[in-house]
């Protein structure tokens, strides 16, 4: 097997401007998925996809959805264990255009003041630049190989960057071709640092919900009523105090019921990696932790449940200035959650909060805004050690077990229709700029993704 991989290796390395040239193609094709405007274009992606790994020996085909299509595609000639490594080939708009510093469709290499190399253009990091490591990972090993040592499910969505309404039906519908699968692989995701790669061992789930605090029947004056109406921004406000302690830690009763601690192995893990809180914080213009008291700011980011205001919406807001008691208040409120706790339970939990703190003359209404739990892959798992030897040796680094503070909603789907856990493995970096003007992808992120997918590949494989 290290011979296959050195020369994979070795082909990769010597065709690395070929594989620039196929992201950039791909990039210049405007997959904007939200804006109906580029719906021709998104189908145009999803063939160019299609056709491209029917060349390469899979068997490929573009799918139809409600929505926009999925590409599936299987290579599943060998006798190794099976993946699915699904990735989205769709992108965000690229507004305001004048902010951009090249066409961002026109995929552009530019160099930095540090010496490196970026790939500049919208969907460079996310996630066609991504997407593409693993298949032109696959690429150079069947150029020198023949065929791959392991099963190999492609499956592409195009309209992640939308909502991704049809991927739910899509997996149910299709769950006896996709579920055949031993893992998912999933590379929407970032390096530890430029030197540390990263496995992202467990997602955070999420609760979204909305409040309104109604008192009167209309909008008041406030000299008129001032004092002895109720006044339901105030209600809210007490209320949103309540929610969290002076330590820090989520008041809302029940919150930490089915929250467990990190494994030892991993907490000592995260202790060696090399991490600066306090430039965390700068980042942010900010100086002091505000979550619980006595949890590093990794754990209270990527393992600690959260509860955070998100935005709150009373009385009179223009210019100038209006005295109103107004009739209603409201407040978005999201809830992250860890492994282990129901996003049932905790909606029911929060709106007894709410319910059990109004006085009289104030009322609750609730509106839901989504829930998915958690995500986990046992870290002492085969796929988790093979893939974790095979990043250490491409960036001799330790690769970080790390949990990730967000949620990716399709490791959460896999999970519920496949069956099948995540790895989640991916080589972008915090400052790729994507959703944003100018996003770019390090040309060493895109050729060193494509050398660890080879290391991965033959890591599974023997």
């Amino acid at each position: 097997m290290s011979t296959a991989l050195d020369a994979a290796l070795a082909h990769a390395d010597a065709h690395l401007d070929d594989s620039v040239a196929r992201l950039k193609t791909l990039v210049a094709i405007k997959s904007i998925s939200t804006d109906p405007a580029y719906t021709g274009e998104v189908h145009r992606a999803a063939d160019w996809l299609a056709a491209d790994l029917n060349a390469l020996g899979f068997e490929a085909s573009v799918r139809p959805t409600p929505g926009h299509p999925m590409v599936v595609a299987h290579d599943q000639t060998a006798d190794g264990p099976h993946v699915l490594f699904y990735a989205h080939y769709d992108v965000q708009p690229v507004d305001p255009l004048n902010l951009w510093a090249t066409d961002p469709f026109a995929a552009t290499l530019v160099k930095g003041e540090d010496g490196e190399t970026r790939i500049v253009g919208r969907g460079s990091s996310d996630d066609k630049g991504q997407l593409l490591t693993f298949v032109e990972a696959c690429r150079a090993w069947k150029a020198v190989n023949g065929a791959l040592p392991i099963k190999v499910t492609l499956f592409f969505e195009g309209e992640e960057e939308s909502g991704g309404k049809s991927l739910p039906g899509f997996l149910e519908a299709n769950k006896a071709e996709l579920g055949s699968a031993d893992i998912a692989l999933v590379c929407d995701t970032d390096l530890w640092n430029r030197e540390t790669p990263s496995i992202v061992t467990s997602l955070r789930g999420l609760v979204g919900e909305e409040v309104v605090i109604t008192c009167a029947s209309h909008d008041l004056h406030s000299g008129m009523y001032g004092n002895a109406a109720r006044n339901p921004i105030q209600v809210l406000a007490d209320i949103i105090a309540s929610l969290r302690n002076s330590d820090g830690s989520v008041a809302v009763e029940g919150f930490y019921d089915d929250v467990a601690e990190l494994p030892a192995e991993i907490a000592a893990q995260w202790k060696r990696l090399p991490y600066d809180e306090a430039a965390f914080m700068r980042g942010a213009g900010l100086t002091t932790p505000a979550g619980e008291q006595g949890r590093s700011v990794l754990e209270q980011t990527r393992s600690r449940p959260t509860c955070e205001i998100n935005g709150i919406s009373g009385g009179y807001t223009g210019d100038g200035f209006k005295t109103v008691i107004p009739a209603k208040a409201s407040a978005k409120i999201s809830f992250r959650l860890v492994s282990g706790m129901d996003p049932k339970k905790i909606r029911a939990a929060f709106r007894k909060h709410v319910t059990d703190r109004l006085p009289p003359d104030a009322t609750a209404s609730f509106h839901e805004h989504g829930g998915a739990p958690a995500v986990s892959v046992p870290t002492d798992g085969p796929f988790v050690a093979k893939a974790a030897a095979a990043l250490k040796d491409e960036w001799g680094n330790e690769a970080a077990l790390i949990g990730s503070g967000g949620s990716i909603p399709v490791a959460g789907e896999f999970k519920k229709t496949l069956g099948l856990d995540t790895l989640l493995i991916g080589f972008a970096l915090d400052d790729d700029r994507i959703h944003s003007p100018n996003e770019k992808y390090d040309l060493r992120s895109f050729h060193k993704g494509i050398r660890s997918w080879l290391r991965i590949i033959a890591g599974f494989a023997g």
